[in-house]
């Protein structure tokens, strides 16, 4: 929303085009990697929760042979480079309020699923990184 109030009323300066353009790689990077986790991980959802009615197990294929957390990964990515290739500074705010709830979310997940998922500490001691390889 704040985007498209920008650009109705003209109160930023915008982003040049090549800056846009590899915004929109990201954001596409960021599809990806989402679409990648979510078909390498039969038990994604949206709410955190162990599955235990559907076998819930720890998955390590696919992106998790990297990341604990793809999905939400794919998700900043995409929040973070979306208000670029909108080309609106005034969406900048709001998209970094939206990146920094996810990276809390993430470190919550997390947390419970070391406390409450069997076999998840063991793939913690494997996979290091939870959003960004070699980072966190």
């Amino acid at each position: 929303m704040t985007a498209g109030l920008d650009v109705r009323f003209g109160a930023s300066p915008g982003f040049p085009l090549p800056f846009q353009a590899g915004a929109l790689c990201l954001v596409l990077a960021g599809l990806a990697l989402g679409n990648w986790a979510m078909l390498a991980n039969a038990f994604f959802s949206g709410v955190v929760r162990i599955q235990s009615e559907r076998g819930h197990r720890v998955v390590s294929t696919g992106p998790y042979r990297w990341l604990r957390h793809p999905g939400y990964a794919a998700t900043l990515l995409a929040f973070a480079a979306l208000p670029i290739f909108l080309d609106s500074t005034w969406a900048v705010s709001p998209a970094a309020c939206l990146v920094a709830v996810g990276i809390a979310r993430t470190a919550l997940e997390d947390r419970f699923l070391h406390d409450e998922l069997d076999g998840y500490r063991e793939y913690a001691t494997l996979v290091h990184y939870r959003l960004v390889p070699g980072i966190w």
